[in-house]
C-alpha cells in the first residue's frame, strides 16, 4: 500500500510518499480501507518533531472508510462498516489499522468524506465548549483563526450554547465567512485585539479565550479575559508558548490556564460516542455546514501542508488515498 510518512523531522520535503506493508490487524483492531483522512496542525507537529514520536511515523490523526478484516475480540464493527475516527495516527495511508474501540459507525445518510472532515475539528469544538469551558447563554467567548476548519466549529458550537462570539481572522475576505458562521463581531489579526475585546465588551473582557495559534496571540489572548477567565490554549499554528511563571495568571486576574487535548476528552467509550454522536447531529440539522477546502491526492501531502502552515485555506483539507 502507499502511505505518506517522515523517517526524519522537518519541513514538507522530509515527507516521503511511498509504497509500504499493508498492516495486519492485532487483537482489538480493525484495518479500515481509508477513503479520506483529515489534514490537522497536529500533523505538522508530528512532521516537524514539535510532538515527539519514534520514527518512521506515518502521519494522519481521523479519517472515514470501510472495514476491510477485524483482529481477534473485536465485536463492536464488522467487515463492511462504514467508520470514522480521531486521534488515532496513521491515515495518511491506503490502509490504517485502528484499535476498536476508537471507531465510530457513520450513519448511511452522511457522506464519508463529511465524516472524515468533522471528527477530530468537530469532536475538539465540542469538547471546548461543552466540558472544558462549558459555555452559558450570555457569556463571551474570543475564538482565534475563526473562519480556520477548527474555529469554524468552535464558532458554531458556542452559538448552540447561547454565548456572545468574537472571532479573529487574518484578512477582511475570512472575516465575512467567520460572520457566516456565527460570530457576533470580528477582528483581524492586525487590530489591537485586546483593547477592542475591552471596548467590545464595555471594559469586561471575555469569559474564555479558544486560542489554537499560540505564540503569536498569546499576550493579546490573557489581556483579553475577563477576572477568573479562563485561557484555553490547544494549539500552536505560529509556534509554542513561552513557559510562564504562575504568578502571570494572578497578575492577569486570577484567571485559569488549561492546554488540553483531544485524546483526554475521547478516552471513554461513552465520552466519544457523545461527541461523536452531537457532530454528526449538528451535520445532520446543518448546524454547520462544513466547507471543504480541497481534497488532495495522498501525493500531495507536501502541497496540503505548505497551504495549511501559510494560512492560505479556509475550513476543511482533506487526502485522499
Amino acid at each position: 500500500m502507499k502511505a505518506v510518512f517522515v523517517t526524519e523531522f522537518g519541513g514538507v520535503e522530509k515527507l516521503r510518499h511511498e509504497e509500504i506493508p499493508a498492516p495486519e490487524p492485532k487483537a482489538n483492531e480493525a484495518r479500515v480501507q481509508v477513503h479520506a483522512c483529515g489534514v490537522n496542525f497536529i500533523d505538522i507537529y508530528f512532521r516537524t518533531g514539535l510532538y515527539p514520536a519514534e520514527p518512521p511515523v506515518i502521519l494522519g490523526m481521523e479519517g472515514a472508510g470501510v472495514v476491510e478484516s477485524v483482529g481477534a475480540d473485536v465485536t463492536t464493527v464488522k467487515p463492511g462498516d462504514r467508520v470514522a475516527w480521531a486521534m488515532a495516527r496513521g491515515s495518511y495511508a491506503d490502509m490504517q489499522c485502528v484499535p476498536a474501540q476508537m471507531l465510530v459507525k457513520v450513519p448511511e445518510s452522511l457522506d464519508l468524506d463529511l465524516a472524515a472532515a468533522s471528527m477530530l475539528q468537530g469532536m475538539t469544538a465540542h469538547y471546548l465548549t461543552h466540558s472544558t469551558y462549558p459555555l452559558r447563554t450570555g457569556e463571551a467567548a474570543l475564538v482565534h483563526a475563526a473562519a480556520g476548519g477548527a474555529g469554524q466549529w468552535i464558532v458554531a458550537s458556542a452559538k448552540l450554547q447561547g454565548a456572545r462570539v468574537i472571532g479573529v481572522v487574518s484578512t477582511p475576505a475570512k472575516a465575512d465567512i467567520a460572520r457566516g458562521v456565527g460570530c457576533d463581531e470580528v477582528l483581524l489579526a492586525s487590530d489591537d485585539i485586546a483593547a477592542e475585546v475591552k471596548r467590545l465588551t464595555e471594559g469586561r473582557g471575555v469569559d474564555v479565550v479558544y486560542d489554537s495559534v499560540g505564540k503569536a496571540t498569546w499576550d493579546a489572548s490573557l489581556n483579553s479575559l475577563k477576572p477568573r477567565g479562563m485561557m484555553v490554549t490547544f494549539g500552536n499554528a505560529s509556534g509554542p508558548v513561552d513557559p510562564i511563571a504562575p504568578l502571570l495568571l494572578s497578575q492577569k486576574g486570577s484567571i485559569f490556564l488549561t492546554r488540553p487535548t483531544l485524546a483526554h476528552y475521547t478516552a471513554k467509550r461513552e465520552e466519544l460516542e457523545w461527541r461523536a454522536s452531537d457532530v454528526f447531529n449538528w451535520l445532520r440539522d446543518g448546524v454547520l455546514k462544513v466547507q471543504i477546502h480541497e481534497v488532495y491526492a495522498l501525493g500531495e501531502a507536501a502541497r496540503a501542508h505548505s497551504d495549511l502552515e501559510g494560512r492560505r485555506t479556509t475550513g476543511k483539507l482533506l487526502l485522499r488515498p
